[in-house]
């Protein structure tokens, strides 16, 4: 039962999904639901497959992504993507740690986020609109769920930086046993149906990962929820076109 109130607190916490009335919320439920963060973006992916596969059958293969990141992006809230707007004009319009953690803090979106935001999303539409259809679909679930389980591995590493702030219950130290599992509900998606391709994709997310840690480390000391939120959508982008790049050669 505790863990099913886990899964349910990762899912209310991260979609606009509702949840059942009995999960109840303790501030230490979101550290223990974080195992399930990929297992709820293999859902979000999913959804997304799900709308893009039906849109095909009416509509171009472009408008059918487009159609699917839409209905991602209203089940999330637009929840990572915040993120990477937030750390990018951070990062872009600050030299301090303290003024980068200010601006980071900010609602507002500046030039640099919106421009960083446009870019993503464009590059995420072409990429799964230049797969092939099935393709594209099970990529979709998997860059959701292996990108999620990539961006909670600062859990184990790194401290977090805010004394207070929205991922604060999220932010405790995970425990390599959790860390596990959620491995095991997100990377596995990405060595189906193409091995070889899997071991690519996760050596070059390694390798993101290493980057983006040192980076956060080097600017603000450690990371914020909005540090995992753009390292999500690193990771995803990646997947996308590590997939893109392996059937064109």
């Amino acid at each position: 039962m505790n863990e099913l109130r886990y899964f349910f607190t990762a899912l209310g916490y991260f979609t606009r999904v509702p949840v059942p009335r009995w999960v109840g919320y303790e501030p230490h439920y979101l550290n223990a639901a974080a195992r399930y963060f990929p297992l709820v973006g293999a859902l979000v992916g999913a959804a997304g497959a799900v709308v893009y596969m039906a849109a095909l059958r009416i509509f171009p293969a472009g408008v059918a992504v487009l159609l699917s990141m839409a209905t991602t992006l209203l089940v999330t809230g637009a929840f990572h993507e915040d993120g990477l707007a937030d750390c990018v004009d951070a990062f872009g319009g600050a030299y301090a740690r303290e003024d980068t953690l200010r601006i980071m803090h900010d609602s507002r979106i500046g030039a640099f986020g919106a421009i960083a935001l446009m870019i993503a999303l464009a590059l995420k539409w072409q990429a799964l609109a230049s797969l092939p259809p099935l393709r594209a679909a099970w990529l979709m679930i998997a860059a959701h769920a292996a990108s999620r389980a990539c961006a909670i591995s600062y859990l184990v590493t790194l401290d977090y930086v805010r004394a207070e702030g929205k991922a604060k219950p999220v932010a405790q130290r995970m425990s390599r046993n959790a860390f596990g599992c959620a491995i095991l509900l997100g990377v596995p998606w990405l060595f189906w149906p193409q091995w070889r391709a899997g071991c690519v994709t996760l050596l070059v997310l390694v390798v993101l990962r290493i980057a983006l840690g040192r980076y956060f480390v080097r600017r603000i000391g450690g990371y914020t929820g909005d540090c995992l939120g753009f390292a999500q959508q690193i990771f995803e982008l990646a997947i996308y076109l590590v997939g893109l790049a392996w059937i064109s050669f």
